[in-house]
């Protein structure tokens, strides 16, 4: 049962527009999300998704705002997290205002997306994130940054259950990005901490200790985070301000915070056509206000905002940083790691980024980051490839996840994909020839790698993505077992 603070309603409802009814935004705070995910576009295209999963009985709804976003039916018997194409990677359970503020950001396919620097300053869990990653088509740079240690690894989890390989991660107060990075960045997605008052369909004790006190707090870190961002963005760049609340302290007069500071080099950028329908939650500045009546959804907040011209920055120049740990890979050993992923993977590597090694390890970096090298530190760059060893390398995980999406694997049929993620060997029907490093696929997307011993694929899933649990109505009984 939702829990709406009185005192919350009493103020809410000196921000909420005239044509809104307040018993009608009561009423859908009562009510349960629709569940809506996102299909990941860098593993499958949005039609072969739906074809596919529409066979299995989920039916679909668009999302008006997003060209991947769907409102789902399924089973109730299907646990959408549970499921081998969640697994897989092939979509993500994303709140559907939550795909608001990437489609602001970028409301047209990127033209040219290796040229951009984008930045995401407040990354976690890795919804928009990866959405972003998406729609750049993993060219480009695209840094992403989270406050929180123990979210650090939620979003980089998320992130290479993705396959988003153009992402650099940062673990810091965002706060520090003007500064660091001062007029760096072509765009950026500040979806900036805030009260989650948009959130109670979603968790209905979010406003049952709900303080007025504490918005200005939040507010002030706001403040200083969109300053930030303002800094660290190009002049003729674009900066997405979003929220998941919905009183005005923490939206509009925000974005008029910044305007105050910045005069004639801020400009708001309107919004009420970005979908059909867009106008019914469109403010007088152009802003989204997204009340969870509107559309059915949770309540969020978007604002788009262009930098006109240069702006003084708030401190000197930081000291660049040294002791980096990588080095460019050497031309010999590189061409190697190249040879060997072509051969073994069909894998092209000669134009995915620039091939980096530290110690035995080789890692893929975006082109676009060594501008950005001894700036600011970062957490981890690209995606680790390979491992050296005596003769030879192994391959990592991830890598192959990300990079091999046009390559063949072995086709598994739903049962053996299962055993597959739940850690078991597959046996092979009949005995073959031997055919060492294989990757193994379901209904052509890519699971990991195996063995192949000839009479059956010894598992290579690396243990902590071992899974106990899969939807299957048939396999429910089946445990994982010890690898």
């Amino acid at each position: 049962m939702v829990q709406l603070n009185q005192k919350f309603i009493n103020s809410i409802a000196k921000d909420m527009p005239d044509h809104l009814s307040m018993d009608e935004f009561i009423s859908y705070c009562a009510k349960p999300l629709r569940p809506s995910i996102r299909v990941n576009t860098l593993k499958i295209a949005t039609s072969d998704f739906i074809t596919l999963m529409s066979a299995k009985g989920w039916l679909f709804e668009p999302v008006p705002w997003c060209v991947d976003g769907f409102w789902v039916k399924v089973d109730e018997s299907v646990q959408l997290g549970n499921t081998i194409e969640h697994i897989q990677g092939l979509f993500y359970i994303q709140e559907a205002s939550s795909m608001l503020p990437p489609t602001a950001l970028f409301p047209q396919p990127i033209e040219d997306a290796a040229s951009l620097t984008v930045l995401d300053m407040a990354s976690a869990p890795g919804s928009k994130t990866t959405q972003l990653a998406a729609m750049m088509a993993n060219q480009g740079l695209l840094v992403a940054n989270e406050y929180s240690s123990s979210r650090v690894k939620v979003l980089h989890a998320n992130m290479l259950r993705m396959g988003a390989s153009n992402i650099a991660l940062t673990h810091f107060d965002a706060r520090v990005f003007g500064q660091y990075l001062y007029e760096t960045f072509d765009d950026i997605l500040l979806d900036a901490p805030c009260g989650g008052e948009g959130t109670v369909r979603k968790d209905p004790d979010a406003l049952k200790h709900w303080d007025e006190d504490e918005i200005e707090t939040i507010a002030a870190v706001q403040r200083d985070l969109i300053e930030s961002a303002f800094l660290a963005l190009k002049p003729g760049g674009t900066l997405v301000y979003s929220t998941c609340t919905l009183n005005r302290r923490e939206n509009q007069d925000v974005c008029l915070h910044l305007k105050a500071k910045y005069g004639e080099a801020v400009q708001f950028e309107s919004l009420a056509a970005l979908f059909p329908g867009a106008e019914k939650a469109c403010t007088d500045e152009g802003f989204l206000h997204v009340w969870p009546q509107i559309f059915d959804s949770e309540g969020f907040f978007i604002a788009k905002i262009s930098k006109l011209s240069t702006v003084p920055r708030a401190d000197e120049e930081p000291r660049r940083q040294k002791n980096f740990p990588f080095a460019s890979a050497g031309k010999k050993t590189s061409q190697a790691l190249c040879d060997y992923f072509d051969t073994s993977f069909g894998i092209d590597l000669t134009t995915r980024g620039e091939i980096m090694q530290r110690d035995d390890e080789f890692w893929l970096f975006p082109y676009n980051i060594q501008p950005l090298i001894g700036k600011i530190r970062f957490q981890r760059i690209g995606l680790k490839l390979a491992d050296a060893l005596k003769k030879g390398f192994k391959p990592r995980h991830e890598a192959l996840m990300a990079l091999a999406n046009n390559t063949q694997g072995i086709p598994l049929d739903e049962v053996q994909a299962i055993q597959y993620l739940m850690g078991r060997d597959i046996t092979l029907a009949n005995k073959e020839k031997p055919q060492g490093e294989q990757l193994v696929s379901y209904h052509g997307a890519h699971l990991g790698l195996v063995k192949h011993l000839g009479n059956k694929l010894k598992n290579s899933l690396p243990r902590d993505l071992v899974r106990d649990k899969i939807c299957h109505p048939e396999m429910s009984e089946v445990e994982p077992i010890s690898k």
